[in-house]
């Protein structure tokens, strides 16, 4: 179980999302730029209307590390984990855990779909794991 995200007003509505089981980013209404993380204005244009559009969900590993050494007491249990960048069909990269893959078996450009876990305390937090029938 993860812990507990902290929430801001830019990312209400996202964890929000989560929590209801939907993976959110934001698309400017002004230029189409799609961002994430979340912001009251686009980044590309500047333009306070960044709409929030649920994702598909999927997308492809662009990069990854595993983590051996847990960063606070809170992930010891936790560790080995993987954590990746994964470029989500939508056009918006965001870090996540990936889980269900063998670190050995690891690999760039492996698709993912998202799910969500319970958080510590109430909400979900979204993690990747493999589409491709589970294989890394």
């Amino acid at each position: 179980m993860g812990t507990q995200p902290r929430v801001t007003a830019e990312t209400a509505a996202f964890w929000q999302g989560c929590a209801d089981g939907v993976l959110l980013h934001q698309c400017c209404s002004a230029c189409g730029h799609v961002q994430f993380p979340p912001r009251f204005f686009c980044v590309r244009c500047r333009s306070r209307a960044p709409e929030w559009r649920p994702s598909a969900g999927t997308g492809t590993v662009y990069s990854y590390t595993v983590v051996h050494r847990a960063p606070t007491p809170a992930f010891k249990d936790d560790v080995p984990y993987v954590i990746a960048l994964v470029d989500f069909d939508e056009g918006f990269r965001m870090m996540v855990n990936l889980r269900g893959c063998p670190a050995g078996d690891l690999r760039i450009g492996l698709r993912v779909g998202a799910f969500f876990e319970p958080a510590a305390g109430g909400g979900a937090l979204p993690q990747v794991r493999p589409l491709e029938d589970g294989r890394c």
